[in-house]
């Protein structure tokens, strides 16, 4: 356990210590010492239909989240990772009712037992997943749902009136930017960051592939849509990226089975001109027809699992080289966006987990002690404030929130580089200070001492307002930590005027 998570789980056993005769308190508060314990919990949100499930089984790697509407869909669903599978119905009334663990053609098929979506208040799914055991993945039902009921559950969970929200993170799928996507970003980092308003989501541009109308080139329309929706200035300061996405292409990817290699691969060897013909549209390609000899329901649970954009994009991968499952099931997978999904979870959200738990929990115990103030509070409260000076982990949530929502006055290239140096384009030392991965130590040291300087010279400058001028301090202790991260060279090498990374920081210390 890390320093600053010992701390924090420190400060929550001395409330529980305090509060131990308060049987409301000391629930929260032992939640909040389980959740110190767990992976990164990932929430994926969004509009009706626009593939939360999905991409959730592309996260996971198996067909396990329902995607198809019933009432399991209307309530909330935590996957995370057991030993062995098992499904608990988690009811309002406390009680947790076991359910069978049942597969149909490939999927985990969640039986509610005759329990409604108002009785239950989350689904809890422990699977035998290598991908839950660093993440718990949380889905919920569609935003801005025709159902009052059903907005009303992920609007609650996630934007929650007297808790922390249990999202650590999410990642929001939108189709375009519409009124009830930025309203709800908005609440969720007002919600999720209190005064520190950090910009903990990423927007997704889902079922990239229907962009174009299913055309091969699909993919690339969305990236220049996503481009945009990135620059766009009130979309910007609610998410830290926007990555265009293909569920049903990454879903079918991670979990394409041989059978559906061997149709695919039928279609690709067909006759061009009966290749075309078949893949003109859905309706043709469902058609009883004599152009190929596969099956009209061999076709259309091809349809159900790749979409027609999928088909075209497999047959055409096949062709170009894709000779087996595997090898096929890679390149639909680089091709669906998925893989830098997942680097930006691993970049940002994972490699933030800490902070990101921490911000929440120290938030929260600080509102129950000021709200139910006791005898011997007093001590927890300069904890908490004392954590939260030092730790720079948790600063740099709130200045990359700065850079996004009140910018300070800098001009455009110094805005963007206090943004990479913060972590905003990643974690890694290499990557805050703009540099390769094969930069030799001589350009680190130059570049770590050119940073220092001229971000010194910007905090004291007597022109440089009390907002910009702490913003710049902060920069400042983002380049010592990104420093002290980068070994130059061993401590113990001399004669060539090299030094380690530990050595260049200057006052104020490597970040916390």
């Amino acid at each position: 356990m890390s320093a600053g998570l010992s701390e924090v789980s420190r400060i929550v056993d001395d409330a529980l210590g305090v509060y131990a005769d308060d049987a409301a308190s000391v629930e929260v508060l032992e939640s909040f010492r389980a959740r110190l314990r767990e992976p990164l919990r990932l929430a994926v949100a969004g509009i009706v239909k626009a593939g939360k499930s999905t991409l959730l089984n592309a996260l996971i790697g198996e067909r396990i989240a329902p995607t198809d509407a019933g009432e399991c869909t209307r309530t909330i669903t935590w996957y995370r990772y057991g030993s062995t599978a098992r499904v608990d119905l988690r009811l309002h009334d406390g009680r947790r009712i076991s359910r069978p663990v049942r597969r149909h053609e490939g999927r985990l098929v969640l039986d509610m037992g005759g329990y409604t979506a108002e009785e239950v208040a989350w689904i809890d799914v422990a699977w035998p997943s290598e991908s839950l055991r660093s993440t718990v993945l949380i889905d919920t039902p569609g935003i801005a749902s025709l159902s009052v009921e059903n907005s009303a559950r992920s609007t609650d969970f996630f934007i929650p009136r007297d808790t922390p929200t249990a999202a650590d993170a999410i990642i929001y799928l939108l189709r375009h930017v519409h009124a009830e996507d930025l309203k709800f970003l908005e609440a969720f980092r007002d919600t999720a960051a209190g005064e520190s308003q950090t910009v903990n989501a990423l927007a997704a541009l889902s079922r990239a592939d229907e962009i174009g109308s299913g055309r091969i080139d699909s993919l690339l329309s969305a990236a220049k849509i996503a481009d945009r929706y990135r620059r766009d200035g009130e979309l910007r300061a609610l998410a830290l990226d926007v990555v265009p996405v293909a569920g049903l292409l990454a879903e079918g990817g991670r979990t394409l089975r041989e059978s559906e290699f061997i149709a695919l691969r039928h279609i690709a060897l067909m006759d061009r001109a009966a290749r075309d013909r078949l893949l003109l549209t859905v309706d043709r390609f469902t058609r009883a027809t004599d152009d190929t000899a596969l099956s009209v329901d061999v076709r259309r649970g091809l349809l159900r699992r790749f979409g027609l954009f999928g088909v075209r994009l497999a047959a055409a991968l096949i062709r170009g080289g894709a000779t087996t499952s595997s090898a096929l099931s890679d390149r639909l997978v680089q091709q669906s966006g998925l893989v830098e999904v997942q680097r930006f979870v691993d970049d940002q959200f994972r490699g933030r987990a800490f902070a990101l738990k921490a911000r929440g929990i120290l938030g929260s115990v600080e509102r129950l002690v000021r709200e139910r103030p006791r005898p011997n509070t007093a001590g927890l409260l300069a904890s908490i404030e004392r954590l939260t000076a030092q730790s720079h982990d948790l600063r740099e949530l709130s200045l990359l929130a700065e850079l996004r929502t009140a910018p300070p006055a800098l001009d455009a290239d110094a805005l963007a580089e206090a943004e990479r140096i913060v972590g905003g384009a990643g974690l890694s030392p290499v990557r805050r200070l703009g540099l390769g991965d094969d930069a030799p130590p001589p350009a680190q040291r130059e570049r770590i001492d050119h940073l220092l300087a001229h971000w010194r010279s910007l905090a004291e400058s007597p022109l440089t307002d009390r907002h910009t001028a702490d913003l710049c301090r902060g920069v400042v202790r983002s380049v010592e930590g990104a420093a002290s991260g980068l070994l130059i060279a061993d401590a113990g090498e001399a004669g060539d005027g090299r030094v380690a990374a530990s050595d260049a920081v200057l006052s104020g210390g490597p970040a916390a």
